[in-house]
């Protein structure tokens, strides 16, 4: 295949990663791919693709671990093209239930480890004056659902910062897109990927029932994992690569109406927005 690249993919072992990790390597292109456990990956990828995988196992709050595990993959494949800040898991819970562990913990895997990798991967992109980091957000970081706060707010710190260093990398070649994906047939609606708060406080019944809900589309999610590498291949692939890419119909739409609700917000507070400005009055 013409054009294969050099992937490091992040939060391999299960979900989109993994069905990422599959489809490149079946589709010609070399992956390095990390999990906390670096055998357990390596069982869930065919042999035959073993001259083009590497398996590796990182700890993401870890930033040596991180450093390690980008100088394996240039000693493996001579340089990184593409970036995919991956792993993630979901938190849930009112705001006041969650305790400063718990959000922290959020924060250090679901915002923090991806600053830590494009740190370390940014010297030999730019040796390239190339490349292309794509890092996961999700629909919750645009459009953020009920119990889902802290969640949301590591996600939509994703969004800021992409979009900052999408504007920082542009001029040395190197593009940055930020993936909201809906809800994908994944186990992302599994206890193993999702930490409710251990503190739950009876007003919140309505958390409770937004995450029995949650949970319920499980088996039943309209994305397709197996699509991703197909989308991720068109979007490195042009020219002009959007900042902000939306996966799934559900998530097309909820960004959709969302954006329609802030317009017309914007629009019915014009006058109030405008009446804070100095009163200029020309002599």
């Amino acid at each position: 295949m013409k054009n294969t690249k050099v992937w490091y993919i992040t939060g391999a072992s299960k979900g989109i990663g993994l069905a990422l990790t599959n489809q490149l390597l079946k589709l010609g292109h070399q992956v390095a791919a990390t999990s906390r456990d670096a055998k357990n990956l390596e069982h869930k990828v065919d042999e035959q693709y073993s001259a083009s995988f590497l398996p590796l196992e990182v700890d993401l709050s870890d930033e040596i671990s991180i450093k390690k595990s980008i100088q394996a993959t240039i000693k493996q494949f001579k340089k990184i093209d593409v970036v995919v800040n991956n792993a993630g898991y979901g938190t849930g819970g009112a705001l006041e239930e969650l305790s400063q562990v718990e959000i922290q913990k959020s924060f250090e895997i679901n915002f923090f480890a991806i600053i830590k990798v494009i740190q370390q991967a940014l010297p030999h992109m730019r040796k390239e004056k190339s490349g292309h980091i794509i890092n996961i957000s999700s629909i919750a970081g645009f459009a953020p659902g009920t119990g889902w706060s802290v969640y949301g707010a590591a996600k939509a710190a994703i969004n800021g910062l992409s979009e900052g260093l999408a504007n920082e990398l542009k001029p040395l070649g190197i593009h940055v897109s930020i993936i909201s994906p809906g809800w994908f047939r994944t186990a992302f609606a599994k206890d193993e990927s999702i930490e409710l708060s251990e503190n739950q406080i009876e007003d919140y019944k309505h958390v409770r029932d937004a995450h029995a809900k949650f949970k319920s589309t499980d088996g039943h999610q309209i994305g397709d994992p197996d699509q991703v590498a197909y989308a991720l291949l068109k979007l490195i692939e042009d020219e002009n690569p959007p900042v902000n890419l939306f996966l799934g119909s559900d998530a097309h739409e909820r960004a959709t109406a969302k954006i329609g609700t802030i317009m017309n917000s914007i629009n019915e507070w014009k006058q109030v927005s405008y009446s804070t400005d100095f009163n200029i009055i020309s002599e």
